[in-house]
């Protein structure tokens, strides 16, 4: 069974809870069935970890800012583009054929945001795993924690999920082709462009916001 931080990082990253979202121990006890007092200590983790922050006396989901986000993307861009050289040298058959099969099986589910999101984090970390490197896994799974702290996935974008799903065979063929150079690229630009979306998607949320008011 999962502890309570275990249970409360997952809750985040499948959005039950979202940026924003007011976390209450006595709630969050009650949901998880387990005591208050491993909650109040998961909450304290995850505040020092700055996954939840103070707003007054109660603790929230933090939401990233503009620098944080920047941030974010260069430290994610620069670990998947090692990740992808390293798998190139070193996965494995099988696990090269794994990568190429999520990728097929992701073109059954276009046009489904959410869905595409899981399997994309499952891709990317199926990648991480073919590094070989646990440091490497280590670190990147502490990123991919930050990344739950984005409400929207950028392959809800109109267009996106395809130019993604090829952006994602492009970096397997360069990893079944050895090729690390190659395979590097290819992650990189796929990073930039998730990262030039979420820029124009958050762009045009402000402007709706702005028009709200």
């Amino acid at each position: 069974m999962k502890d309570a931080y275990s249970l409360i990082l997952s809750a985040i990253d499948s959005g039950i809870y979202r940026p924003g979202d007011r976390l209450v121990e006595s709630e969050l006890a009650e949901r998880f069935g387990v005591s208050r007092t491993p909650v109040r200590e998961a909450l304290q983790r995850l505040e020092t970890q700055s996954m939840l922050k103070r707003d007054g006396r109660s603790l929230i989901v933090a939401t990233l800012d503009h620098n944080q986000l920047a941030e974010l993307y260069t430290v994610r861009a620069e670990l998947e583009a090692l990740a992808a050289r390293l798998a190139a040298l070193h996965a494995t058959p099988e696990e090269v054929r794994v990568l190429a099969a999520m990728v097929e099986e992701d073109k059954m589910i276009l046009g489904d945001p959410q869905a595409l999101s899981r399997s994309n984090r499952r891709f990317h970390h199926q990648i991480h795993l073919a590094s070989h490197n646990r440091y490497l896994v280590q670190q990147l799974d502490l990123v991919h924690r930050s990344m739950a702290l984005m409400a929207r996935t950028t392959l809800a974008a109109k267009g996106r999920d395809a130019v993604s799903l090829d952006e994602h065979h492009e970096i397997v063929e360069a990893i079944a082709d050895r090729d690390g150079g190659r395979a590097e690229a290819a992650l990189r630009r796929h990073i930039s462009m998730a990262f030039e979306t979420r820029l124009k998607e958050e762009a045009k949320r402000a402007i709706e916001i702005g028009l709200d008011e």
